[in-house]
């Protein structure tokens, strides 16, 4: 039998003295299961594809705008043998063409999309910004290092509409990554047409080859048909691309973005009859220091055109969790992540109905820290420097910031660093050091190390993923109890079995400053089974039964804390990608002091068992109208309670959207009666794909407020922007309807891209 590639890199990094001891608990389960022959048997034996792509002269550039009518397009490599990967693994039902070339300073890819319906072709989506979800497009995944494990994925619907994400490793992505790029799109008689230009100033590469990770995606909405170039699991991501080869003597000219930016800000104090404006100059410089590895210079930030938080309510003991959603963190942010310790779902998978915050307990580092107090008020950053990048096999990073002074903390330095050593065929082993605390005067450090096990190549599509990973803090006046450690094995396969094992425990005084943490004291088990069964045809697209299982002990004596597990009978996906939901849910809740859960109203020490069920019907998004509800109800603590959710989404055009959430709990409990509503409507208006105007007004019951916050968008050009950002703040203090004016901020941003 040959060898596999693994077992051989393993041998040559256990012969190093340092790597052996870093690995030595880190392979455990995972590479023994992967292994062994009956899990993992030999890998697929089919040659990748891959294409040579051809260099145009610079002269010959095509215009970005959509139509393939440039005679340069003839000379290009052209990609043609795409099939259906989702719904079912076949023969694509239309035809479609990418072409790729490329210059000194971008990458070309034009696509021709026929259709034999091509009044048929589906776009609704016109606001850079938003996900493309449901649409007609395009997709261009780029492994520019050509590693399998991280990369760039860029997309394009039928009106010209951009949207790009960054890899964070094979299974997750951050999608609020914002690249500079063109791209433009034509409907036609045929069909349509695309047209991209990446610069490689934009990307992070490996100069000293000529060999790229790359893939090929096309979405027909009206069908809900995925088809792709490569793939494996009914799914796409840089372990299964193919390569393009020929790549060399690139020139990212200097490799300079100058990012200036002012923000003309006026804010007024209802209460203390107050008013105040200023002008606020922040800038950002990005340099390239080699073509893999980044240099990002930031001073007097300015974060005044991010979006807001979405509201959520919490009946719960435990902290909620947001994500990220500034600019300059988001920038290069897989380098950061840490033993996979991330939620959120991942596209086109079955998911785990873990709670996000249950996933995120436990990070090292998560730059919400940062630049926000205690309360989520901003605190200023006087400036920042991060390094990121790859060099060798190595993923590196750092950040180091000055913080500004806050209410009750001086201002503080922090730093975070990271790297990466690129291990076995897809996996990797790492080390994380944070140094600082950005929300009290204490001193406090963290050091981790993780390995990241991923197998992709298991036969029959079948893939294995797992994590080990071990922390230790260092806050002053603390001593003992620091440590974290966990451990996941799990087969996220797209068809039939799936399954996992998770164990994660952080003692008492386990504390990372700089990161993340809901619950401590804590070790928590966590587990997946079910079965997902497809069909090719028809109504159903599939249907998947399974439990999962999560369970969270005290440390200090391994007595229950809390224990949810989820029944999920059925969960339905059309073929349209409409969906129902029948879930039950067994919940054990051990107080150990007593929970304030409403304003009055405190849940007493006790150990709760109760028990739950719902019922959740989704219309797909591809519809003018589609929407959501959600029904719970059941026991609940002592007492009982029921929710209902709503969403309703109508697309009245491309040019207006209408958004309106609503969620209502009725929670009956031997203490009190209360009942929490959260709601929000949203209005989105697209002038064009450059003019945007979003307004969106939250409520909730919890803090009797209204916020109002309206953001008008202008891209006259990638990398260039004007926001006219308004927010109104309203309080019922009264509790009696009467809604007076709390606080009020209007502020102009500007800021432009200069490359070199």
């Amino acid at each position: 039998m040959a060898r596999l590639p693994e077992l051989t890199e393993l041998k040559r990094i256990v012969k190093n003295p340092a790597g052996r001891g870093l690995l030595a608990g880190a392979l455990g389960t995972a590479f023994l299961a992967s292994m062994s022959p009956s899990i993992a048997g030999a890998a697929e034996a089919a040659a990748p594809k891959s294409f040579a792509i051809v260099r145009i002269p610079e002269a010959d550039a095509p215009k970005i705008d959509g139509r393939l009518d440039e005679a340069s397009w003839k000379q290009a490599a052209v990609v043609s043998d795409l099939g259906q990967f989702q719904q079912r693994v076949g023969e694509a039902t239309e035809k479609s063409e990418f072409y790729v070339m490329y210059d000194k300073d971008y990458l070309y890819v034009g696509a021709r999309l026929y259709d034999s319906d091509p009044k048929g072709v589906r776009s609704s989506i016109l606001r850079y910004g938003e996900r493309l979800n449901n649409e007609d497009k395009i997709a261009i995944i780029l492994d520019t290092f050509n590693d399998k494990r991280n990369g760039y994925r860029f997309e394009v619907n039928t009106f010209g509409v951009r949207d790009d994400a960054l890899y964070l490793d094979t299974t997750q992505t951050q999608w609020d990554w914002d690249g500079i790029y063109l791209a433009d799109a034509v409907i036609d008689d045929q069909g349509w047409t695309a047209e991209m230009a990446i610069p490689f100033k934009t990307l992070s590469f490996d100069a000293a080859t000529d060999t790229w990770g790359i893939n090929f995606n096309r979405s027909i909405s009206r069908k809900n048909e995925r088809d792709g170039w490569v793939f494996r699991n009914r799914n796409q991501n840089p372990s299964s691309s193919g390569e393009v080869t020929g790549i060399r003597d690139l020139d990212q000219g200097l490799g300079l973005d100058v990012v200036p930016s002012v923000s003309f800000r006026g804010e007024k104090a209802f209460r203390a009859g107050t008013s105040e404006e200023n002008i606020e100059p922040s800038l950002d410089v990005y340099y390239k220091i080699t073509p893999g590895l980044n240099a990002a210079l930031t001073f007097n930030t300015d974060f005044s055109a991010t979006e807001v938080d979405d509201r959520q309510v919490n009946l719960s003991q435990f902290s909620l969790f947001f994500p990220e959603k500034r600019g300059f963190f988001l920038r290069e942010s897989d380098i950061f992540e840490f033993g996979r310790l991330k939620g959120g779902d991942i596209p086109f998978t079955i998911n785990p109905t873990f709670a996000r915050s249950s996933l995120e307990n436990g990070r090292p580092f998560f730059s919400r820290s940062v630049g926000l107090s205690a309360t989520g008020q901003p605190v200023d950053l006087v400036a920042g420097l991060k390094l990121s990048g790859r060099v060798g096999g190595f993923n590196v990073g750092a950040l180091a910031i000055r913080q500004d002074e806050q209410v009750g903390v001086d201002a503080q330095n922090l730093f975070v660093g990271r790297a990466v050593m690129n291990v076995l065929t897809e996996s990797s082993l790492g080390v994380i050091a944070t140094k600082g605390n950005p929300r009290a005067n204490l001193d406090n450090s963290v050091m981790g190390v993780d390995f990241r096990y991923v197998n992709n190549r298991l036969p029959s599509n079948r893939s294995l993923e797992g994590e080990l990973w071990v922390q230790k803090s260092e806050t002053e006046g603390v001593t003992g109890d620091d440590m974290a450690f966990g451990a996941r094995l799990r087969s996220p396969n797209n068809d039939g079995w799936r399954g996992g094992l998770g164990l994660k425990e952080l003692q008492a005084n386990f504390n990372p400053a700089m990161g993340y943490v809901n619950r401590r004291g804590v070790r928590g088990y966590t587990g997946e089974a079910g079965y997902l069964k497809r069909w090719p045809v028809g109504f159903t697209q599939g249907i998947y039964s399974g439990i999962d299982f999560e369970q969270y002990n005290r440390t200090l004596d391994d007595s229950l804390q809390s224990r949810l597990v989820t029944f999920r009978f059925m969960d339905f996906y059309g073929r349209q990608n409409d969906q129902a939901k029948i879930r039950a849910y067994r919940n054990e809740e051990v107080l150990r002091t007593p929970f304030l859960i409403s304003r009055g109203i405190t849940v007493p020490v006790g150990d709760y068992k109760f028990d739950e069920y719902e019922v959740e019907l989704e219309a797909t998004g591809s519809r003018a109208l589609s929407g959501k509800v959600n029904y719970r109800a059941g026991d609940f603590y002592s007492g009982e309670r029921w929710r209902a959710t709503g969403k309703i989404l109508w697309k009245a055009s491309p040019h207006f959207w209408f958004t309106g959430n609503y969620e209502y709990n009725d929670v009956t409990l031997p203490q009190g009666d209360f009942i929490v509503r959260l709601a929000s409507v949203r209005t989105d208006v697209m002038f064009n794909a450059d003019w945007s105007w979003t307004t969106l007004v939250q409520y909730d019951n919890v803090s009797d407020s209204i916020a109002a916050h309206s953001r008008l968008h202008w891209i006259p050009q990638a990398g260039r922007d004007m926001y006219l950002v308004f927010n109104h703040n309203l309080l019922d203090e009264n509790e009696d309807g009467t809604f007076r004016s709390l606080r009020a901020d209007a502020t102009v941003k500007l800021n432009y891209t200069f490359r070199f």
